[in-house]
């Protein structure tokens, strides 16, 4: 995190965000001098700041600066899911107000509450709570996913939140539009893949829940040791109604990515000793939701090429902002390195090779 600022952050007006604010929160300091704003590091999609008055502190939301596709970053979708599921057992921050007025910021934005915990991104961070520490949040975090795929939209309100009919053709169409309008350079693995997973959508089968979309171990706020160390989940830009095993495929993915491509600079948690293998997450996973451990493991090819290549597609659309200098903050220059060898790698393990 940068050091707080008293004046205007790149997407972020103080003085306009204080003067809205004070109209919804008023609890919160009118004395515009006290105030102060962050840009939290490590995010390479929406922009996240931590704003405070003195004497409290809130985190703020906002989509990216410049090229911006019209699916992607979704604040309200963000908002909605959170507040909903609030009285669950799916630990999320809690929501405090949601602004649609482009006058304040330029764009759609949220306020919640700044929760405290750690994003666990690095393996040294995991290594210096040992290999037992470090198993039991690896543990709890594939337990809160198995939760929140356990949650019936209707009971939360969310029946009209995704429509889970036809999910996964739809979602091959989309990342493949995604990539499209986000394309820098000819990807020819990008169209191999595509047809491929044109070629074998699963049927329907009527299972559907509640989709984190981007679920990972530093979209997360945990604080190790405790019972329940995770304290939120965080970055619900991507949720929506569908098939929970895009979750646990792309769960699966991050966790190899850094192997797959070391110039990323993507975390490497999986890389700590007592992070469990593959394996043991889809077992842990299974167990968690009353599903049989093989079939769920044979039925993973098709999402894991999913996953390969919807996380392509956003690193494309990341690599066409900073190819354009409307990116904010550093560590983007090798964000384009990383999408052909995941197409690649999607390839090979749609087709069953890996």
């Amino acid at each position: 995190m940068t050091d707080p600022v008293t004046d205007s952050l790149p997407g972020l007006d103080l003085d306009a965000f204080v003067t809205w604010f004070g109209a919804q929160h008023p609890d919160a300091s009118p004395d515009r001098s006290t105030w102060t704003a962050s840009l939290v590091a490590g995010g390479k999609s929406n922009l996240t700041y931590v704003v405070g008055d003195g004497t409290q502190e809130w985190i703020v939301r906002r989509p990216p600066l410049g090229h911006v596709q019209a699916t992607a970053h979704d604040m309200r979708r963000e908002f909605t899911v959170m507040s909903a599921l609030a009285p669950t057992d799916v630990p999320v921050p809690q929501t405090v107000a949601l602004c649609d007025d482009h006058a304040v910021l330029g764009a759609d934005f949220y306020v919640m509450e700044k929760v405290e915990g750690t994003p666990f991104r690095d393996a040294a961070q995991l290594t210096a709570l040992g290999a037992e520490t470090t198993a039991a949040l690896a543990d709890a975090m594939v337990d809160v996913l198995a939760r929140l795929h356990s949650v019936g939209p209707a009971a939360v309100g969310l029946s009209d939140f995704g429509r889970p009919e036809g999910f996964l053709a739809r979602q091959v169409k989309r990342w493949g539009r995604q990539m499209e309008g986000s394309k820098t350079r000819e990807l020819p693995d990008a169209d191999r893949l595509l047809a491929h997973l044109g070629a074998h959508v699963p049927a329907d089968d009527g299972t559907s829940a509640i989709v984190h979309g981007d679920y990972r171990l530093d979209n997360l706020l945990a604080v190790p040791g405790e019972p329940e160390p995770v304290r939120a989940v965080v970055d619900w830009e991507m949720s929506t109604l569908g098939d929970p095993l895009t979750d646990l495929a792309l769960l699966l993915v991050y966790d190899r990515v850094a192997e797959t491509v070391p110039a990323l600079g993507v975390s490497d948690a999986s890389a700590a000793p007592g992070y469990p293998s593959s394996d043991a997450i889809v077992a842990r996973y299974a167990a968690a939701r009353g599903l049989d451990a093989d079939a769920l493991a044979g039925a993973m090819a098709f999402h894991l090429g999913l996953a390969h290549y919807k996380l392509a597609a956003i690193l494309e659309g990341i690599h066409h902002r900073f190819s354009a200098g409307q990116t904010v903050g550093g560590g983007f220059e090798h964000i384009g390195e990383a999408v052909e060898p995941l197409l690649a790698a999607g390839l090979r393990a749609a087709e069953g090779k890996d």
